[in-house]
């Protein structure tokens, strides 16, 4: 399978689409994520993949679907930048959500991240759309949606990749319990 993927990636450089297989019902099983080197690669024939959508349609999904609670949308680097100075300055742990509106994985999981930023409330809880900020998630080298990265002092010292409920209210326990007691 991933010989065919890598086929049809260099075969269609030009116009590319990326479907989430978890949207094709029976093309493929991913179990908790929806992994780059598993999308299906459609090239642009005249036919019709999906209605399009503004940019703006696209975000207000994405901070309707992904944010709320205590859960803060990266639309900038800049913005980033500012929630991790911020983090610092608090003392708290981030959890950064790499995710994209097209990923049903990731849909599947925002309720529980929002209901965890209500309950810990000591942790910073960020989503950043892969889609939006193309470059910086390349940058940390996101091979599949959603994957959680764990930072304190801006330093990476977990990771999770999927969409596993279990793992991720588990990851987010030892960080509170190893977290130094604040006066």
């Amino acid at each position: 399978m991933l010989f065919l993927n890598v086929l049809l990636y260099q075969y269609a450089l030009w116009h590319v689409f990326y479907i989430c297989p978890n949207e094709i019902d029976g093309l493929f099983k991913l179990s908790g994520c929806c992994s780059v080197t598993s999308l299906v690669l459609v090239i642009k024939m005249g036919a019709c993949v999906s209605k399009s959508k503004t940019k703006e349609q696209d975000s207000e999904q994405s901070g309707a679907e992904f944010t709320g609670a205590n859960v803060h949308l990266i639309t900038t680097t800049e913005s980033w930048d500012q929630k991790m100075e911020e983090a610092k300055r608090d003392g708290k742990t981030v959890i950064a959500n790499f995710s994209a509106t097209w990923c049903g994985p990731c849909k599947m999981i925002a309720p529980l991240y929002r209901e965890l930023s209500e309950q810990y409330t000591s942790l910073m809880f960020l989503v950043i759309d892969v889609d939006e900020l193309t470059d910086f998630s390349t940058s940390w080298d996101i091979k599949a949606t959603p994957t959680f990265f764990f930072l304190r002092d801006g330093q990476q010292i977990d990771k999770l990749v999927g969409a596993n409920k279990p793992e991720l209210q588990k990851k987010i326990i030892s960080i509170v319990d190893s977290a130094p007691c604040q006066k």
